[in-house]
C-alpha cells in the first residue's frame, strides 16, 4: 500500500502571482503533483478554460455544493465564491498522489483545520507598492477593486504566521525552485514516514 499523498496548500494575496507561479512549477516534467482545480463563482476571463483554470459555476450551485458538504473549503472573496471539491482530493491522496491546492487565504485556514499535516506555503510580493503594480497591470479590475484587494492583502499579509513556509514572489523561477525544494524537504520529515518504518520493525518481530 503505497504512502498518502501530501496536500500542499498554496495561497497568497490576490495579484501576487499564485498562478503564474504554480505554472512554471507545473511546467517542468520532474513535478509529482497533481493540481485540484478549485471552483469559483466569478466570471471566466478571456483565455480561461473551464476546468483547467477553474470549474466555473453559477451561484447557486456552488451554494447547493456547500449543503451537501461537497466541499473542503470555500470563502467569499471580493462578492465571489472559491472552493476546493472534497471528493477528488481525498481519493487522489489515497492513491499516495501529492495534491497541489492553489487556495484564498479564507479557504487555506479552513483546510488547516481539517488537515493540519498539510504543507502550507504563503506566497508574497517583495513589498505592497509591487503587489499594486501588478494588480494595475493585469488590466482585468477597476481601481476601486484595485484597492479593495490591496486593504485585503494587507490583513492576509498579516495571516502568515499561520502558514509553515513564506516564498517571496521575486521571480517566478526562483519562486517556483524554493516551493518545489520546501515540498521534496516536507516528504523526509520523520514524522511523515516513521509509521512506515514501525510497521517494519513490528513485522520483523512477528516474525521471531
Amino acid at each position: 500500500m503505497s504512502e498518502r499523498g501530501l496536500l500542499v496548500v498554496f495561497s497568497g494575496p490576490s495579484g501576487v502571482g499564485k498562478g503564474t507561479v504554480r505554472q512554471e512549477i507545473f511546467s517542468t516534467p520532474d513535478h509529482k503533483f497533481e493540481y485540484s482545480v478549485s471552483m469559483t463563482t466569478r466570471p471566466q476571463r478571456p483565455g480561461e478554460v473551464d476546468g483547467v483554470d477553474y470549474f466555473f459555476r453559477s451561484r447557486e450551485e456552488f451554494e447547493e455544493l456547500i449543503r451537501q458538504g461537497q466541499m473542503l473549503e470555500y470563502a467569499e472573496y471580493v462578492g465571489n465564491y472559491y472552493g476546493t471539491p472534497l471528493t477528488y482530493v481525498n481519493e487522489t491522496l489515497d492513491k499516495g498522489i501529492d495534491v497541489f491546492l492553489e487556495i484564498e487565504v479564507q479557504g487555506a485556514l479552513q483546510v488547516k483545520k481539517k488537515v493540519p499535516d498539510g504543507v502550507f506555503i504563503f506566497l508574497t510580493p517583495p513589498d505592497l507598492e509591487e503587489l499594486q503594480n501588478r494588480l494595475v497591470g493585469r488590466g482585468t479590475d477597476s481601481q476601486e477593486v484595485i484597492a479593495q484587494r490591496i486593504e485585503r492583502a494587507k490583513e492576509e499579509i498579516a495571516l502568515m504566521r499561520e502558514y509553515d513556509y513564506v516564498v517571496v514572489n521575486d521571480e517566478v523561477s526562483l519562486a517556483a525552485e524554493r516551493v518545489k525544494r520546501i515540498i521534496e524537504t516536507e516528504h523526509f520529515r520523520v514524522e511523515r514516514v516513521i509509521g512506515h518504518y514501525d510497521q517494519i520493525i513490528k513485522a520483523t518481530a512477528a516474525k521471531r
